[in-house]
């Protein structure tokens, strides 16, 4: 999944477990830039290193690889990862996402995105107009 820095999504791609993140991604790359000519910096995790970057900056986006800083020790939020989790963690309030029901990946797909657009039009609904 690729969200802006608001959690909201850009683009996702549902695909078989057997498949590395950095390997999908990197099919996600051109297709990116295309859709959002915009797109010039990317925040990811170290599984994204390689290939990924490379694609990326062919297109003329780059990729910042967000690292745990080195006095780190157990667990810590690291800055710009925790966007793309909590957009998954929003996802888990959805019974229908919870589980896997869907046999076909365009499916899954879909409804990953039913479920954003949902939470999308509650923060418009509770947006209030100007007087």
């Amino acid at each position: 999944m690729v969200v802006d820095t608001e959690g909201l999504p850009l683009k996702v791609l549902v695909t078989e477990a057997n498949y590395h993140d950095g390997t999908v991604a990197s099919w996600l790359v051109e297709g990116l830039s295309q859709a959002f000519p915009r797109l010039r910096h990317i925040w990811a995790d170290s599984a994204y290193q390689g290939r990924f970057e490379d694609l990326a900056a062919a297109v003329g986006i780059t990729v910042e690889i967000v690292q745990p800083s080195a006095s780190q020790v157990g667990f810590a939020v690291q800055a710009r990862r925790w966007g793309v989790e909590r957009s998954w963690a929003w996802l888990g309030n959805y019974r229908r996402l919870s589980k896997d029901f869907e046999y076909w990946m365009h499916s899954a797909d879909t409804m990953i995105y039913l479920a954003l657009t949902h939470l999308m039009l509650r923060r418009l609904a509770r947006l209030k107009p100007d007087p």
